[in-house]
């Protein structure tokens, strides 16, 4: 937020303006975390109440409301530590996601290929059962030869999540 001297001139209301603004989008993107992601972030319990509250809301105009009086009480916070809470569950959640595309990237890999890329992943991750493995993409090939989802895609991916760690 924009604090100032008695030598700085008042900021305009436009920049007051913005910082609300600024606010109000931090105030929406705690509404949009999940239970244990908002655990997660240091909150005053008026602002956390409010963010439930805000929750329940249903049409745009009482959300919206809502928002600007998030954003009132957020004007008596330092926002930084929100901006970084938020940026380290974006973060987190990124390298999820990462994970998970290599992981499903990996899967994929050893179905459509079958030995070869079980032999490129048992050196990548030595730790892993070759024969349990083989047994596991046997099942999942058959599975999509045969268009029948029994889990075997499910419990493959389950395994190599074990060794796959980006």
């Amino acid at each position: 937020m924009s604090d100032y001297h008695h030598d700085q001139e008042p900021p305009s209301k436009s920049q007051l303006k913005k910082d609300m603004t600024a606010l109000q989008k931090i105030g929406e993107a705690l509404i949009k975390l999940s239970e244990s992601q908002l655990a997660q972030v240091p909150l005053p319990d008026r602002l956390r109440d409010a963010i439930y509250f805000a929750r329940s809301l249903k049409t745009h105009e009482s959300i919206r409301r809502q928002l600007q009086y998030i954003g009132k009480l957020m004007r008596e916070v330092d926002p930084e530590p929100l901006r970084l809470a938020l940026k380290k569950i974006q973060y987190s959640h990124e390298l999820q996601t990462r994970s998970f595309n290599h992981i499903e990237a990996w899967r994929e890999k050893l179905i459509a290929q079958g030995d070869p890329a079980l032999q490129q992943f048992i050196e990548n991750y030595a730790d892993a059962d070759r024969q349990l493995l083989r047994q596991l993409i046997r099942k999942a090939q058959h599975d999509r030869d045969i268009q029948k989802n029994s889990g075997a895609e499910t419990e493959l991916f389950r395994y190599l999540r074990n060794f796959v760690q980006e």
